[in-house]
């Protein structure tokens, strides 16, 4: 039996990832594989990248990964490309799109918000037949079939749902979580890459942190839109309230 830790939507957040990263060390985890968004919103994108880089086996891309780059006059992600540099840019633009694998006789695809795009935004009360729909493929995923799990990030909302036999869950976010103030992760066991069934679990994760301190090296680094991101980190609110990013 192995255990992978499944990471997602770091978003800048120091203090949030040491923490989760301590935990994970802690439980013994075999393999990290992380579901994209590293970047944006936290003071620390250039770090977090290296890190992740570094400590993950797997990388996938997320919606800020995509856009993060891209040629812009908006102050905030002008602030957050210079911290970054090209080199990282790149790497964020040249990430792949899904992971998919076997485990405990289960097929098992990953991905950031949708396997259609990382901008397609699903919930957990979306109707019946939208969740269904993250159990399939696309042009975008490397595999074709349904898939019988299917992992991602994206809305920072932590679930898991059984639909019609299949496993449908949200990791949360670990440097930005929106559903409660504590860093988010999820732990998948069983036999990786083992097409034979056997026995197979899906664990989330709340891991509490320092949120003055990831508060105060915002306010050290003069971050902009520095206000709605303390919100966000203090309250487990959206600054869109709408919607969750």
């Amino acid at each position: 039996m192995e255990k992978l830790a499944i990471i997602s939507d770091i978003h800048g957040n120091m203090p949030a990832y040491e923490a989760v990263m301590e935990d994970i060390r802690q439980r013994h985890v075999t393999r990290i594989f992380c579901l994209g968004d590293s970047v944006g919103k936290g003071p620390h994108s250039d770090l977090i990248v290296d890190l992740v880089r570094d400590s993950c086996e797997v990388v996938i891309m997320g919606n800020w990964d995509d856009f993060i780059g891209n040629p812009t006059n908006d102050s905030v992600l002008l602030w957050h490309q210079a911290r970054l540099g090209r080199a990282r840019i790149d790497y964020l633009k040249g990430l792949p799109f899904s992971f998919e694998f076997w485990m405990s006789g289960k097929f098992v695809r990953l991905f950031h918000a949708s396997p259609r795009s990382v901008y397609e935004r699903i919930q957990p009360w979306d109707s019946m037949e939208t969740r269904l729909s993250m159990f399939d493929a696309s042009d975008s995923c490397t595999e074709i079939g349904q898939a019988d799990v299917a992992g991602y990030g994206d809305v920072h909302n932590a679930y898991l749902q059984i639909l019609k036999s299949k496993l449908l869950f949200n990791t949360g976010s670990v440097g930005n979580p929106l559903d409660m103030t504590q860093a988010s992760y999820a732990i998948l066991e069983g036999h990786y890459m083992s097409k034979q069934a056997a026995a197979f679990s899906i664990q989330h994760v709340r891991v509490p942190y320092d949120i003055e301190r990831a508060v105060q090296q915002a306010k050290d680094e003069q971050m902009p839109d520095l206000e709605a991101y303390i919100l966000e980190l203090r309250t487990g609110q959206y600054r869109g309230k709408k919607k969750n990013g």
